[in-house]
Parts: structure tokens; sequence; C-alpha cells
């Protein structure tokens, strides 16, 4: 049965990011006290079984009768800590927008070393196109985003391929019959050369940690990392990074910008200037976002436009 019964926990994270809604505090705040009528929470919905474990996400559905736009969340921490309940904050924004949103936990390094959180992440986008009709999610208007670590796992569920191989592992679905494939892809900071961290000039102890006691590291961290996906008819990529952050390099964002450059896919790289791992600032978060929302308008067909209400143009498409 749908509940409701986080939602009233999180309207404090809601009134934080009122001003990334594109409205004024008090329509902000009006618009919190009814978020309960315009949203169904679907918590713990089941995607996979691995490592011991059950895999699942939260499905929150804006409240119509048509497929909207679509994000599939991935949150942070280095693959070895965090989980989906304490990533609500950072998807706020697209709810104020009206947006469907799943949220994914996916596998940590304690739990099953790489390529697991990746395998994960593709499976739960396979999961989305299985699901879609049931909890009217646009299959043409997926976007995958998330920070950090997430933001790796956006960009391995968005650029891989059905023939990479880590999809080999989800649930057998019969009845998807179509390749998957997502609108745009949203990348918070996110690695995306995993043999610089674990061996290179940039070695950090939470990517070692994600691959301790593999032998092949080296053919491993090819598997999953970012740079080596790069080929025609990718997704729309947006990067956004500080230029100062210590725990994800700066040179690894750029480097894949510079590759999808190479190979004419369409992205852009939104430098914060000074900033560090997340924490850009309120100012900064603003303008990160405004860059977010123009990105989409730009590249993924048919959204509402600036300031419209996804849901007021979904009962819009229903009516016509």
């Amino acid at each position: 049965m749908p509940i409701t019964r986080y939602l009233g926990a999180c309207l404090l994270a809601i009134s934080a990011v009122g001003a990334l809604s594109q409205s004024t505090t008090s329509d902000s705040v009006r618009w919190s006290e009814s978020v309960s009528q315009n949203y169904l929470v679907y918590p713990d919905q089941v995607y996979g079984f691995q490592s011991g474990t059950q895999l699942k996400l939260d499905v929150w559905q804006a409240q119509t009768d048509v497929p909207v736009p679509t994000i599939i969340y991935y949150h942070g921490g280095g693959w070895f800590f965090g989980d989906r309940t304490g990533a609500v904050p950072y998807f706020m924004p697209w709810v104020a927008r009206g947006w469907n949103v799943v949220n994914v936990e996916y596998r940590m390094s304690g739990t099953a070393p790489a390529p697991a959180a990746a395998e994960d992440a593709r499976c739960a986008l396979r999961w989305v196109y299985r699901n879609a009709k049931q909890f009217h999610l646009d299959t043409s208007r997926i976007i995958v985003t998330g920070h950090s670590a997430g933001g790796h796992l956006a960009l391995m569920a968005g650029m891989l391929q059905d023939s990479d191989g880590l999809d080999d592992d989800c649930p057998a679905d019969e009845t998807l019959d179509v390749p998957m494939k997502v609108a745009a892809v949203v990348d918070w900071y996110g690695p995306t050369d995993l043999w610089d961290l674990i061996q290179g000039a940039n070695r950090k102890t939470y990517a070692v940690t994600w691959f301790a006691g593999i032998a092949e590291r080296a053919t491993e961290a090819k598997q999953v990392s970012p740079i080596h996906y790069v080929h025609p008819g990718l997704p729309p990529i947006l990067i956004l990074h500080g230029d100062e952050d210590p725990t994800v390099p700066y040179s690894q964002s750029r480097h894949l910008h510079a590759l999808l450059d190479s190979a004419h896919q369409p992205n852009e790289l939104y430098t914060v200037p000074g900033g560090k791992h997340g924490m850009f600032g309120k100012e900064a978060d603003e303008r990160a976002y405004e860059r977010v929302w123009d990105f989409l308008e730009k590249y993924v067909p048919a959204l509402p436009a600036r300031g419209q209400d996804p849901l007021d143009t979904a009962k819009e498409r229903v009516m016509h």
C-alpha cells in the first residue's frame, strides 16, 4: 500500500530548497503544506537480490494519471557508507518541480566489492523500465543523477549499453523488449577514472576499499570507469564540479568532458570556482541548479517550460 509516513519528516528539507523551486518563500511554504496531496511514496520496492540481501528503492510518485519526467537518484558516500533515507534533501529540488523520483539503495563495499554498486545501478534502471506503467514513470524522460559516488553510478547507468555485461545478473525481464536508455545524465562531481583513484597520483582510501580483495584490479577498475564508455549515441551529460574538490579530483571531470567533446557527444562541464566536495554554498548551489534546469530544457524532449508545474502540463495532456 502507498504511504506518506515520512513526508512530514521531510518538510524541513523541502523548505530548505524553496529558492531552487523558482518560487517565493511564501509560495514554497504553501507548496510544502500541500505536498502530501501531490505525492505518494511507495517505499521498499525490491528491485533485486544479491550478496544475500534485498536491493530496495523508493518511488515518489506525482499524483497524475499520465507519465511525468522521472529522475533516478543514487546517493553518495564513496561506495562504503550512506543510504537512500539520508538522500532525501538532495532530490527535493526535483520534487519541488513535480517530477517523479526513484531513490535507489545499492550494495556498499562492505557487502560486495566493485563492480557490485554499478551492477545495482543498472538493475535499478531495468526495474524502472519494467514498472513504468504502474508508477507513471515516463521512460522517454528519465534523468539519472547523484552526488559523488552517486554521480559515478548515474554515469554508469546512463552511459553503458546492454551489451556491456553489467546487466547480466539483473532479474529476468522478458517483457522488456526495448534497449534501455536515459534522456540525460546529471553528474554531481562523480569519479570517472577508478584506476587513478586506486593506483594513480590521486589514490583515495575510499576507492581502494571498494576494490579490496580483487585480484585483477586494473581490469575491474576499467570496467567501472565512465571514461571507458564514451561512444556514439550517448545521452546528453551535464557534469557539475568544484575546482578545489579534495575528495574527487576536478581533473577527472575535465578528462571526461574532453573525451566527450572529442567524440562529439553532447555534454557540458559546469565549474564551481573554489567549490569543495559538495560544499558550494547557498548562492553557488542556486546557480548550479539554474544550470541543471537550462541544460534539461535544452536537451530533454517536451519538458515543461521554466516556471510551469509538470503536473499542470500532465493534466493538459490528459485533456487534449
